[in-house]
């Protein structure tokens, strides 16, 4: 066995220096193909686009274990005959966040933020930015007509038409066009959410070409964000408020015609003192009273929602605020040289065992 093992070993060593001697040989082979790529990546880093990051994050808050002005404001209001009683609000879990960033009606906000670019006088929005003033690079040109070059040939056979049912207004849903759709696969690539489920915080980035509008774009964003989810929290409670409120007017409106139809009675039948005339003065009280009673309840079920439309609304604590990058963060140029020199490498001592490889089965099979 010892022999035996020896012999393997020996086997090894010799592949190892096989190995060895066939990469020696064809060094100037992965010495060409590096610099080659090394050329390529030295290409890349220069005329790859510069991009800054800018960021927020913020943590969500909102009410839990019911109402919370039951403890505090319990007891007054129980005085005052108020019910706080809490009306559940729903909560959207912060896993749900990046549905809500990817739906189109929110893109198509964020596509007219009003963004300020260096070299024109006024604010311009996002779609205008990308659609008319902002000029894809050389590395763009060439990716266009290189690897989109069958997307591009596709595009001029099909043309920019149409279906017109698409845009129907009647039909009351959500359609787009091919410029929005541009757009949209630009904002998906440049807008970012993380949430950290540990310490239960929110980060937003945005990447732009411009500092200034890659910063406005995150405040946009963070802006329209809060608005989506303090809207959902709060639907239930604002429709009861609603629901309720309507009918405290209805009420209010009953009670008083009510209460004139008393006072004119009584104006008319001060001495009289017959008994169909106290009879008819007692239907107008109960009718009066009962009217009022409800009305009253109504009253207080509106100042409970009204608490209630307050306490649902959630509350977002901004932890590091939207600021303008000064840094660019992309391209990082020494790692893209880096990167690519490695796969030069690796492409050109492949060639050269591949070769190997393919050499030894040919002398095999012949």
């Amino acid at each position: 066995m010892q022999e035996q093992k020896n012999i393997t070993q020996a086997e090894d060593e010799i592949d190892l220096i096989a190995l060895a001697k066939n990469l020696w040989e064809g060094r100037r082979t992965v010495i060409k193909t590096t610099l080659i790529f090394m050329a390529i990546g030295l290409f890349v880093a220069i005329f790859s686009e510069k991009e800054y990051t800018a960021s927020c994050t913020m943590v969500p808050q909102s009410a839990e274990g019911g109402s919370k002005l039951g403890g505090s404001l319990g007891g007054l209001a129980a005085m005052a005959g108020i019910n706080l009683g809490s009306s559940g609000g729903s909560d959207i879990p912060p896993t749900l966040y990046p549905k809500i960033l990817a739906s189109i009606p929110f893109q198509k906000e964020l596509m007219q933020t009003p963004l300020s670019i260096e070299g024109q006088t006024e604010k311009v929005t996002f779609a205008e930015y990308y659609l008319e003033i902002k000029k894809p690079g050389l590395l763009g040109y060439i990716k266009k007509y290189t690897i989109g070059l069958p997307g591009v040939i596709l595009k001029a056979i099909r043309g920019n038409a149409t279906d017109a049912r698409l845009a129907s207004p009647e039909d009351n849903l959500l359609s787009i066009t091919q410029d929005e759709k541009k757009l949209i696969e630009i904002l998906s690539s440049q807008l970012s959410i993380e949430f950290n489920d540990k310490e239960g915080y929110i980060s937003l980035s945005v990447r732009m070409p411009q500092a200034k509008a890659a910063a406005q774009m995150v405040q946009k964003t963070q802006l329209l964000l809060q608005d989506a989810i303090t809207t959902f929290k709060i639907q239930k409670a604002k429709d009861q408020l609603a629901f309720v409120e309507e009918r405290y007017f209805e009420k209010e409106k009953e009670a008083k015609q009510a209460q004139q139809r008393l006072a004119q009675f009584r104006d008319r039948n001060k001495n009289v003192s017959t008994a169909t005339a106290q009879t008819e003065q007692e239907r107008l009280m109960a009718e009066y009273n009962l009217v009022y009673g409800v009305y009253s309840e109504l009253a207080k079920q509106l100042e409970t929602q009204k608490i209630q439309v307050k306490e649902d609304t959630p509350v977002f604590t901004i932890i590091e605020p939207v600021s303008i990058p000064i840094e660019k963060s992309r391209p990082k140029r020494t790692m893209i040289l880096m990167v690519w020199t490695f796969l030069g490498g690796i492409l050109g001592a492949g060639m050269i065992l591949g070769k190997s490889v393919l050499y030894s089965i040919n002398a095999k099979l012949s």
